[in-house]
């Protein structure tokens, strides 16, 4: 697990800054503390910090050919590379280390760009061949590591594992997008491939980029996608049995490392299901580390407890304390653009206790994806049922009208809010996903920005993200198209991201063997009956782990991972929260109605209203601004600061 950069005159063969070079990649020591590589030649330079997992004693980056043409720097983990090493070397090629990255030069020098369609693993890397004159780019087919990039305008092209090796760069220009904007009030997150600044972006998922020197135009090349064919199994026996083999054999090349190895069990399904197949493949007791809250109602640590005393673990656990707010100026760092993911508080403490006796971590994410776990796919093919009913062109204006007259009952329990129903019936089903998911609902986002950040807009809405996948998706039936969509946005835009910054802060490699590409895509293939039978959630794969854990894990009402907000901003972050929304910070840049957010406000806080989670992505939106926008520059007024 590493930290890479790297810089590309595209225009021609320019000197290399090596110290601009030097100074981007150290602002990602904390990806890889271990070692830091610089690599220059005429018009390339590339940067590696490295966290040593195999072969520890050689593998140091970046790292070449026989005859020293290809050149790589590379983050992240090729599961299959003795494989493809014997296969490369029955062809021809010479290795000198007995690390993964090797394998990615010699698989360049004999497939190409088709190299990425052999990697089995999760990995973002720059190769430079200088005899062809091209810089290749490639994201692992999940998004399980980050991959950011920018053309400049004077040609220099660069990229990087985080946004802060680009911010580094003294002409990366720091305008944000409006659109970004729009979209990180609606998700909670700015989704690929756009970051939060313009000149910013992310290489999506299961996506390469080539640049040939004197090209000035990014054209990314989608390499996979999540096939959602069917698949052989006939019956709900054989498919638990398969899915029981299938899941074992990934775990099993996601334990490959030469350092200590352990697992975040949370009690939750997922990780239970992890732990429990890593036991009957490990000698050694496996180290396990858990968070656990004072709030009862956030509180799963005992779940965690039973399987690790099941399967005589080595269980680490610590609490969340209620006061630990002094982490998020430190999130906003730690993600470079604004992420309203209040988890990331206790994932960051997880990570940092793990790191205490582990370097690599396995986890539960991808589960609830892949199989369908979530309650709000329940409620999307319930209302799914109630819009097949009638054609859109009916539906539409009539509830339309009927939801914009009927007051509102948030007091109600979900399914008998009138006013929400008939909303949600004047959708089609992307709009009605799509007004699921968001943190501001439509209405919230119109009240919430001001007129003349409305204008920069130009008409566009964040649900326009969810309509470009659903165009993509290759089937359509609907809880297989919203599982595509959370897998396009939430999984990798939010889980994802999530996990890699606090791993990376604490240099803890985490591994995700639940998204495993050829699991992902049988998985993909099973009925959708499979996954959600009635109200439960992830059935077959509930089923299948009967004889690993006990029913009061599989079969618990789900929790998730997440922290006690609603009390904290009524509480001991009242004061924090109100001096963030009415101080200066937001005022400045003239984009939020401060009517509203004082409504907002008011409202939550005298427990009339719980905007707990859009007053959370307020409050780190602005410290965000604070703490990376402002960071390396004088204060910005409302005049400065600039959108697109």
């Amino acid at each position: 697990m590493c930290g890479i950069v790297g810089l590309f005159d595209t225009r021609g063969q320019r000197e290399i800054d090596r110290q601009l070079l030097g100074r981007m990649n150290q602002t990602q020591v904390h990806r890889g503390p271990d070692e830091g590589q610089l690599y220059t030649e005429a018009g390339i330079g590339l940067g590696h910090r490295r966290l040593s997992i195999m072969d520890v004693s050689s593998g140091q980056q970046p790292l070449f050919n026989e005859d020293g043409t290809v050149v790589v720097v590379f983050n992240g983990e090729i599961y299959n590379f003795q494989e493809l090493a014997k296969e490369l070397v029955a062809l021809g090629h010479d290795f000198r280390t007995h690390c993964d990255t090797e394998v990615i030069v010699h698989a360049w020098e004999e497939w190409g760009e088709l190299c990425v369609d052999r990697f089995r693993g999760m990995f973002a890397f720059g190769l430079w061949d200088r005899n062809r004159e091209v810089l290749f780019l490639a994201r692992d087919r999940l998004g399980i590591k980050p991959l950011y990039y920018s053309l400049l305008n004077d040609g220099t092209f660069m990229f990087a594992s985080e946004l802060k090796a680009l911010l580094a760069h003294p002409d990366f220009r720091r305008d944000m997008d409006p659109h970004a904007i729009e979209d990180y009030f609606a998700y909670g997150y700015v989704p690929e491939p756009k970051t939060i600044f313009t000149q910013g972006l992310k290489l999506p998922p299961a996506h390469t980029l080539k640049l040939h020197r004197g090209q000035s135009t990014l054209r990314p090349r989608q390499y996979w996608e999540i096939p959602f064919t069917p698949n052989e199994c006939t019956s709900v026996q054989e498919a638990q049995e398969e899915l029981i083999v299938r899941l074992r054999e990934s775990v099993k090349i996601h334990l490959m490392t030469e350092v200590p190895l352990g697992a975040f069990l949370s009690g939750g399904v997922d990780s239970s299901a992890v732990v429990a197949m890593m036991a009957n493949l490990m000698e050694e007791p496996i180290n396990t580390c858990s968070i656990s809250f004072g709030d009862p109602a956030f509180n799963e640590s005992q779940y965690a407890q039973k399987v690790a005393d099941r399967y005589q673990t080595q269980h680490n656990m610590e609490q969340v304390d209620a006061d630990d707010f002094d982490l998020i100026d430190k999130l906003a760092s730690l993600y470079d653009e604004p992420f309203a993911d209040s988890s990331a508080m206790p994932t960051y403490r997880v990570c940092e206790l793990a790191r205490k006796r582990v370097t690599v971590a396995l986890s539960g994410d991808g589960g609830d994806e892949n199989l369908a776990g979530y309650r709000r796919y329940r409620w999307h093919l319930y209302e799914e049922r109630m819009r097949s009913m009638l054609p859109l062109g009916f539906r539409k204006p009539l509830f339309g009208v009927l939801g914009n007259v009927y007051p509102k009952a948030d007091w109600a329990p979900r399914v008998l809010r009138a006013k929400s129903t008939f909303e949600a019936l004047a959708r089609d089903s992307v709009e009605g996903y799509f007004h699921g998911v968001s943190i501001m609902k439509d209405r919230m986002r119109q009240r919430l920005f001001s007129a003349s950040f409305k204008r920069s807009l130009q008409g566009y809405d964040a649900v326009e993200v969810l309509r470009m996948h659903a165009g993509k998706c290759p089937v359509q039936d609907p809880l297989s198209l919203v599982q595509y969509l959370d897998m396009k946005t939430y999984l990798v835009g939010d889980i994802l991201t999530k996990v890699d910054r606090a791993s990376m802060a604490h240099a803890l490699e985490v591994r995700v063997p639940l998204l495993d590409h050829k699991l992902v895509e049988w998985i993909s293939g099973l009925p959708v009956s499979l996954k959600l039978r009635g109200q439960e959630g992830k059935y077959v794969f509930k089923k299948a782990l009967e004889p690993y854990l006990s029913d009061d894990i599989l079969y618990r009402d789900k929790m998730g991972f997440s922290v006690p907000l609603a009390s904290w901003f009524r509480g001991p972050l009242r004061q924090r929260l109100n001096d963030a929304l009415m101080g200066p910070t937001l005022a400045d840049t003239g984009f939020f109605n401060k009517a509203f957010l004082k409504e907002m406000l008011e409202q939550h806080q005298s427990g009339r209203r719980d905007y707990s989670a859009s007053l959370w992505s307020l409050l780190m939106f602005e410290s965000f601004l604070r703490n990376v926008l402002d960071a390396e520059q004088p204060r910005v007024r409302k005049n400065d600061l600039k959108v697109a």
